[in-house]
Parts: structure tokens; sequence; C-alpha cells
């Protein structure tokens, strides 16, 4: 039996892994982060791809894992950015020009994953502390508003 039902492990390779993780959609521009999806950590990040998006955005950004030509169409068809990291053909090296553009790319994820640098290095959150998903998230949602809301509080 696992410690948590809701957060059972899984092996990538020789590595175990247990638990959970944690996809956000951030606003590009301002490093915002306008919605957190948890899940546990035998899901796929693309099983989350369309609950972290709230519909305006102008662009998507993600790792390999979210290629699809049907996503990319359905983006490029609605006038948005396609910043999805492109992957090498099987036995294969990535082309140069898609290097260049996975570099750009880089650039503009690591906006996303600022967030994630506040809630384990400041607020020291890098296991699961409770059982379930549902508290869980509770935990990340709050921690993340706090940092939103720390200079307000701070200057007062």
């Amino acid at each position: 039996m696992a410690r948590d039902p809701e957060m059972p492990s899984i092996t990538k390779g020789n590595d175990w892994y247990f638990g959970m993780t944690a996809h956000i959609g951030v606003e590009a521009d301002r490093g915002v982060t306008h919605s957190l999806e948890t899940s546990t950590a035998k899901l796929h990040d693309t099983h989350v791809w369309d609950a972290v998006l709230h519909g305006e955005e102008t662009a998507g950004w993600a790792g390999k894992g979210c290629v699809s030509a049907e996503r990319e169409a359905a983006f490029k068809a609605s006038g948005k950015v396609w910043g999805v990291m492109r992957k090498a053909p099987n036995g294969g090296p990535l082309h140069p020009l898609y290097d260049r553009i996975n570099r750009n790319n880089a650039m503009v994820r690591a906006r996303g994953a600022h967030p994630f640098r506040v809630i384990k290095r400041q607020f020291g959150h890098v296991k699961s502390r409770y059982r379930g998903l549902a508290r869980n998230r509770a935990q990340l949602f709050t921690l993340g508003n706090l940092f939103l809301v720390q200079r307000r509080l701070i200057a007062r």
C-alpha cells in the first residue's frame, strides 16, 4: 500500500519518484502566475495542458513533452505564438535552426520557472507536507499568492 493513495510512486529508468507535480500558467511578460494545477507524478504534463490555459493567452511555451501537431495547428490558426521546444528526429541531431529557436524559447520559459524557485527556496516547499493532492495544492496556491502580495505587506 502506498503512503498516500493519491500520490503513488513511479519509476523513470532506475530512478523512483513519489508524489505530485505542480503545473502553472504564467503571464510571460510579467511573470505572474494565473493558474495552478496539481497531479500525481504518474500523469504526463500533456494531460494538464488545457487546465493551465485560460483562453486569453497570446502564446504557449512548454517543454518537448508537450509537442503536438494538433495543438500547434490550433494555436497558429488562432494567431497565437507556438513556443514549445523543438525535438530532434528519431536517430538524428537537432537542426541548427531549431537549436536557435529552442534557445530563444528557453529564455521565455525561464520566466515560468521563477515561481517554482520562489516556492522552493524562499518558502522551503520541496516536499509535499500533507496527504492528498487538494491540501498540497491549497498550500502551493497560498504560498504563490503570499509571494505576489509580499511587497505590499512589507510596505505597510
